[in-house]
C-alpha cells in the first residue's frame, strides 16, 4: 500500500504564491493517515468476502465435477454472498479485528457442503475438492499480480494508487487463505489431502480430530502466527518483485 500513500502530498502554499515557513502538524499529518487507512482498511472487506466466498464456490465446483451436486442444490454454487456469509467469520471476526486494530483483515465464509459418498473414489475426491479452495486462492494471487502488473506497465500506478492497494491486498490475503487452509488440522483443507494418503485405519482415527479442530486452529494461529505471517509476507514479496519487475 506504499505507492497509495507516496502519492498524498500536503500543501500549506498561499493564494499569492508564497510559502509556509510551517510543514504541516504531525497530528495532523498523523489523523488524516489515519483517517485513509481506515478507509482502505473498510475497501479491503469486499476483497476479502469475495475471496473467501470464490474458496468455497470452488470446493463445490470440484466436488460437482466429480459427481456430488449437494453444494448445487443448495444454491452455494454462487458468487452472491449470501448464502456464504458465516455470522462469525464473515460477519463479526473481521469487524473485530477492523475495530481493535489488528493488522490485518482475515475471515471465512459458511463452509460449501459435501457429501463424498457420492464420489466414485471417496477419500481422493474429497482430497481433490478440499485442494480446490487454496488452488483457487492461489489463482487469484497471481490474477491480482498480473493486475498490478498491466497497472505498471501502462505508467497508471500512481494515478490508480488506491486500485494498486487492493490488487497488493489481494495478493496477500489469498496467499495467506491459500496456505492457512492448507495446515493438516480437521476440519482445514490440508486435513483432506492428507487423511486420503494415509492408510484406511489411521486415516479414521486422524479424521475424529474434526471435533477438536476448532480449539487447535486457535492454537495454531496462537503460537505459530508470526511464523505463518512471514511465510505470507516473503511468498507476497517474490510475487509482487515479479509482477512489478516485468
Amino acid at each position: 500500500m506504499s505507492s497509495f500513500f507516496n502519492c498524498i502530498k500536503f500543501s500549506d502554499k498561499k493564494g499569492d504564491g508564497g510559502k509556509s515557513d510551517f510543514p504541516p502538524s504531525p497530528f495532523f499529518l498523523r489523523g488524516q493517515i489515519a483517517i485513509i487507512r481506515t478507509m482502505l482498511e473498510l475497501l479491503f472487506l469486499p476483497v476479502l468476502f469475495f475471496s473467501v466466498i470464490v474458496h468455497e464456490v470452488a470446493h463445490g465446483y470440484a466436488a460437482l465435477r466429480l459427481g456430488d451436486d449437494t453444494a448445487l442444490h443448495l444454491g452455494r454454487l454462487t458468487l452472491n454472498p449470501g448464502p456464504h456469509i458465516d455470522p462469525v467469520g464473515t460477519i463479526l471476526l473481521p469487524l473485530f479485528l477492523f475495530i481493535t486494530n489488528a493488522g490485518f483483515l482475515i475471515g471465512w465464509a459458511k463452509p460449501v457442503p459435501v457429501n463424498p459418498y457420492n464420489f466414485v473414489n471417496p477419500r481422493q475426491d474429497f482430497a481433490k475438492v478440499g485442494a480446490a479452495g487454496p488452488l483457487s486462492n492461489v489463482a487469484l494471487a497471481i490474477l491480482s499480480a498480473m493486475m498490478l502488473t498491466i497497472l505498471n506497465l501502462s505508467g497508471l500506478m500512481r494515478s490508480f494508487s488506491l486500485v494498486a492497494g487492493l490488487l497488493q491486498y489481494s495478493v496477500f490475503i489469498n496467499i495467506l487463505l491459500a496456505i492457512f487452509n492448507l495446515i493438516p488440522i480437521p476440519p482445514l483443507d490440508g486435513s483432506r489431502i492428507l487423511s486420503a494418503m494415509l492408510p484406511a485405519e489411521t486415516a479414521y482415527k486422524y479424521d475424529r480430530m474434526m471435533r477438536f479442530g476448532p480449539f487447535l486452529t486457535l492454537i495454531i494461529i496462537w503460537m505459530f502466527w508470526p511464523f505463518i505471517f512471514t511465510i505470507v509476507r516473503t511468498i507476497e514479496g517474490a510475487i509482487l518483485t515479479v509482477a512489478l519487475s516485468i
